[in-house]
């Protein structure tokens, strides 16, 4: 009789933790739907990525931060220069101002907490570690767009070249600069990027004019402000863009190799100091030292003898 009420009592509890489980946990009918496709809300969204979580902080950190219209402006110039065209770029970098100028004072107090320094050491690396926090991201945007400028003066001669070759050979100054930005994709990103931009700004319909003033103030490289200001006084006057390109080609590779003759008269002023400091020491010991050495050891006991 107990052996049948256990095997019941057993029954019962392994019927109703089944019917529990197929209820709250697995959900075979939620299961079905979301393999068929149906009866998936329009308000669900995709799990965000963990990697992401620190982009959401920093973005909404940037919209607590206050900025005057005017800096505004020339933030997103830097930003532009450096390659960052998302709109939240802006809202990203006041954010990581903030943040970093008070984590990075948090972490300095942290680590001097327990310091055998004045107090007035502390104070000043206090107050630096405030302005690295807080002008750290500045620097490093105008960095980027430091380097970014380099890369793309590096490129200007090869997509000249090119573009005075497609030119050269019947193809008009639009087509030209796609083709340009075509060819030197991967050997060249940063101008290819922005000749893409100038060829979709023509094909929203700006003015080729425009566009390309678009282009320098983007970039802010010297070179491609002459070549801007060269196409645009060609299309202009009605001037042969291929002649202008060319004639603009042979001044730049005229210009190239002076500041390459104008480096290489310097290279002997700049290895002045190197060599004084470093080279000669050496030698002299290399050359005088044993000498010196000799004189140490046989002619000062013959002069103390004497």
């Amino acid at each position: 009789m107990m052996f049948l009420f256990s095997c019941l009592l057993f029954m019962l509890l392994a019927g109703a933790l089944s019917l529990a489980g197929m209820k709250l946990w697995v959900k075979p009918k939620e299961a079905m739907e979301r393999v068929a496709g149906t009866g998936i809300s329009q308000h669900e969204t995709a799990p965000k990525h963990p990697s992401l979580v620190f982009h959401d902080i920093v973005k909404r950190l940037g919209n607590l931060v206050p900025a005057s219209p005017k800096d505004v402006t020339v933030m997103q110039r830097r930003l532009i220069r450096a390659g960052y065209r998302n709109p939240n770029a802006l809202k990203v970098l006041y954010g990581a101002k903030a943040l970093f100028g008070v984590l990075v004072p948090v972490i300095t107090g942290i680590v001097l907490l327990n310091s055998t320094m004045d107090s007035s050491n502390k104070f000043a690396a206090m107050v630096a570690a405030v302005a690295i926090g807080f002008f750290g991201p500045n620097e490093y945007v105008r960095m980027v767009a430091k380097k970014r400028q380099k890369q793309i003066h590096r490129g200007l001669a090869n997509a000249l070249d090119l573009l005075v070759v497609c030119v050269e050979s019947g193809l008009g100054l639009d087509q030209a600069i796609l083709q340009v930005a075509k060819e030197l994709e991967h050997a060249h990103p940063e101008i290819t990027e922005e000749l893409a931009i100038v060829n979709l700004e023509l094909k929203a319909g700006k003015r080729r004019a425009e566009a390309l003033r678009n282009l320098a103030d983007r970039t802010a490289v010297d070179d491609l402000k002459k070549l801007v200001a060269v196409l645009i006084q060609a299309d202009r006057f009605g001037t042969g863009v291929a002649q202008s390109l060319r004639a603009h080609s042979d001044y730049m590779r005229v210009q190239a190799r002076q500041i390459a003759e104008e480096k290489a008269a310097k290279l002997g002023v700049k290895l002045v100091f190197p060599i004084f400091f470093c080279i000669l020491p050496s030698l002299f010991v290399v050359t005088v030292g044993p000498v010196v050495m000799r004189i140490m050891r046989q002619l000062l006991p013959m002069m103390n003898n004497i």
